[in-house]
């Protein structure tokens, strides 16, 4: 039984994470549990590369995905349902983050997608198997 599910998504797939999303919901709803939807952002702010942006452009980053991140739960949940659902954004590695914001928000349960690998992946590991090798909670991976 949960009563935390945390669901991972990329803004950035396009449309490739709402069957994660719908999953996640559904998972909550079975055991009338709160349901969190987190997606990350990478973190230039500590690497050379964040010399080429604007100091504000982290700012609008966070504050462009959290509007995104709502208007997709918006679209896939509905409004009734998308008022209970409290929206995360994060800035780091994917699955670090993923990972810390199932401790704090003390989920029982983390529901992220598997894409088809590329070759960082093949490298370093997906983020969803990097989630489930090393998070301390249940781990429902989502596949296309």
């Amino acid at each position: 039984m949960s009563n935390s599910v945390l669901c991972a998504i990329d803004l950035s797939n396009g449309g490739h994470d709402v069957g994660v999303l719908r999953q996640a919901a559904r998972l909550a709803e079975l055991d009338n549990a709160q349901l969190d939807v987190v997606t990350v952002l990478p973190d230039y702010g500590d690497a050379w590369v964040s010399t080429f942006f604007e100091q504000h452009h982290h700012q609008e980053a966070v504050a462009n995905a959290e509007a995104k991140l709502r208007e997709v739960c918006v679209e896939v949940l509905g409004e009734d349902r998308n008022a209970a659902v409290r929206h995360v954004v994060a800035t780091g590695t994917a699955y670090q983050e993923i990972l810390k914001t199932a401790e704090v928000a003390g989920s029982d349960l983390i529901v992220i997608g598997a894409h088809k690998p590329d070759m960082i992946d093949r490298i370093q590991g997906p983020n969803s198997s990097r989630v489930a090798r090393h998070a301390k909670c249940s781990v429902f991976i989502v596949r296309d």
